[in-house]
């Protein structure tokens, strides 16, 4: 999981404390109009990148954009309803520019547009229907959630770096007393988070509170050795911060002691965990397929396909379960992978060396199968302790644009006899090389491209990439055995009863109890994994329907590729084709790939023709 299209879904606000209407002005093109040359399209895509950094200002100081640096993210009702209007402005706008025909678009401005289209029209749908704002309370959005993680996406190198990332934490009491204004509206609307997610985030903030301030996550810049720096300036930022640090605690306790007493209450029980259980809901999880898929798709339709996913890769599981345990039963299948301690890790050590041998192993087979490779690196990285217990097994953060760094595979190894070593290999393949840092680095380093297409994208594309490229590491001769590949398997069906458990837990009425029994049956994910999961479901309506969208697409484009170009097909080529774009919605990736095909097909290529390549 891509750590970016989690801030690009929860973040969709303008987060500054002050927009200033100067600022929205139109100015020199500059990266958010690369490659535009037709100046209405130039100072609309100027002005909607300007008013998205000061919307994300913590979100701009990670692509090297440091003139937000002293801004955190806002939520006030009357923010969000400007944010909103300039949103449907900025839509109405790209609308009539398209419906002008103006012929002085060339195919890449005319992708161009058709991107920001889409993206203006999904998230105008979220923001009308969602207001998640109001009541979602998860592992995911809480005080320890929104902040910990604020000093690694805030580098201090300067002491002016510091300065600004006080002034971002003297912001979050701020943020955290308007989140609980947000919740205390949802309530007065009927609509309430879920016990089961409260009481996880409730833990997550009272293991937090129970520490000491030193011992906060936030006070970690504050601990480095500064020997560039003065005295006085260690000193005076030590004392700020540990200041700072006070005030959110004592905001902390009140967000702690607000949710216990007015949200717990009346949140709904595990029976009634979906979306269709809040005002407006219906609609939501329709906008926000809508908005993951980038697909028109009803949710009876992707239930479907989830199911018949299942099947097909049960048929698998039980092949290789005959070679592996002697066995084509899945239950015993699924269980010999669940119990016998000899399939998992010891030490938190085990678990962190093998997803640096993963990620050796297949930065150095990269070239053999892509043109174009990501300039920055990609290295592996702990989950941090506040989170590891209630986050998932793993989650990528992308690289800072400006160089400051790298790509960062986040591996959870906490409780580590509950982390499968069959698991490692596929997970690590995902989220690092080919995965997740492929894609992402190389769409922030293409040249002559917005800057919106470089930074932000399709869940769908992202990753359904992701999932692609764990096949395609079996193709590759990526996995080191075949437990590994019984690990890719699992995550396979894993993905397809996404499809299942999401939509019904949204749409169907399913109780949080029928989607992990679903997943334990269909899975040989370990029961705690499954648990963690089914509340991120719950927590994130829709966004786990991406996956196996996406790899199904990626996958009929390249079988499609090779029965056209036969003998002409070149693996090296089609990746590059699909990463050349950035993140397009699936039914822009599908012109530009065919639009590829047909530009090399020859009349010496024979059809159905088949490449020696994977």
């Amino acid at each position: 999981m891509s750590r970016l299209l989690l801030a690009a879904t929860f973040s969709t606000m303008c987060f500054v404390a002050t927009c200033h209407s100067d600022s929205l002005t139109p100015r020199p093109r500059t990266a958010a109009s690369t490659g535009v040359r037709d100046s209405a399209f130039t100072q609309l895509l100027e002005r909607h990148w300007q008013s998205y950094l000061e919307e994300h200002p913590i979100f701009a100081t990670g692509i090297g954009e440091h003139r937000y640096d002293d801004r955190i993210d806002e939520h006030a009702p009357e923010h969000l309803e400007m944010v909103h209007a300039r949103e449907h402005g900025f839509l109405e706008e790209a609308r009539s520019l398209r419906a002008s025909g103006k012929s002085e678009l060339d195919a890449g401005e005319a992708l161009t547009l058709d991107v920001l289209i889409d993206r203006l029209e999904s998230l105008v749908a979220t923001n009308e229907t969602c207001h998640l704002e109001q009541w979602n309370v998860t592992a995911w959005d809480n005080p320890v959630a929104d902040w910990n993680s604020l000093p690694q996406r805030h580098i201090v190198t300067t002491y002016a770096d510091a300065t600004h990332l006080v002034a971002r934490y003297g912001a979050i009491p701020r943020a955290i007393d308007t989140n609980i204004e947000n919740l205390r509206r949802g309530l007065a609307a009927g609509a309430v988070a879920n016990a089961t997610s409260t009481r996880i985030a409730l833990d997550m903030v009272n293991r937090q509170l129970a520490r000491p301030d030193a011992e906060w996550p936030l006070m970690a810049p504050a601990k480095k050795e500064r020997a560039d720096w003065s005295e006085a300036n260690r000193l005076a930022f030590a004392r700020d911060v540990t200041a700072a640090i006070a005030q959110i605690r004592a905001a902390t306790v009140r967000w702690r002691d607000f949710v216990t007493a007015e949200v717990l209450p009346k949140a709904r029980p595990d029976d009634r965990v979906g979306v269709r259980d809040v005002p407006g809901g219906v609609d939501c999880y329709a906008a926000s397929i809508r908005r993951e898929t980038s697909l028109a798709v009803s949710a009876d339709a992707l239930h479907a396909l989830g199911l018949s996913e299942i099947a097909r890769i049960d048929d698998e599981m039980r092949t290789l379960g005959e070679k592996l345990f002697g066995t084509r039963d899945l239950v015993a299948i699924a269980k010999r992978l669940r119990t016998d301690p000899a399939l998992y890790f010891k030490t938190e050590e085990e678990v962190e060396a093998k997803a640096v041998s993963a990620l050796a192993a297949s930065k150095a087979k990269l070239p053999r199968y892509f043109g174009i490779l990501p300039k920055a690196d990609c290295v592996v990285q702990r989950i941090p302790d506040y989170e590891a217990p209630y986050t998932t097994i793993a989650y990528y953060l992308q690289p800072n644009a400006d160089g400051s760094k790298p790509g960062e595979y986040f591996v959870n190894t906490y409780q580590p006899a509950t982390r499968p070593r069959f698991e490692a290999e596929v997970l690590a393949f995902h989220e690092s090389i080919p995965g997740h840092h492929v894609q992402i680095a190389i769409a922030q380093e293409l040249p002559e491209t917005p800057a919106f297409r470089k930074f932000l994208g399709s869940t769908a594309f992202v990753e359904g990439w992701g999932l692609y490229t764990e096949r395609l590491a079996d193709e590759i001769g990526l996995y080191s055995s075949d437990l590994d590949r019984m690990g890719m398997l699992s995550f396979d069906a894993w993905r397809a009863s996404r499809l299942v458990v999401d939509t019904g837990m949204h749409a169907k009425g399913w109780s949080r109890e029928q989607a992990v029994t679903f997943m334990l049956e269909h899975t040989a994910l370990a029961e705690n994994n499954i648990r963690n999961e089914v509340d991120r479901y719950i927590s994130w309506p829709a966004q786990a329907l991406a996956y196996k969208v996406g790899q199904q697409t990626l996958l009929r484009l390249r079988a499609e590729a090779r029965t056209r170009l036969g003998a002409q097909f070149d693996l090296k080529a089609f990746h590059d084709t699909v990463l050349g774009a950035g993140a397009v919605p699936l039914p822009m990736l599908e012109k530009i790939v065919r639009a590829w095909m047909a530009k090399n097909t020859t009349q010496s290529a024979p059809a159905g023709a088949q490449s020696a390549a994977p």
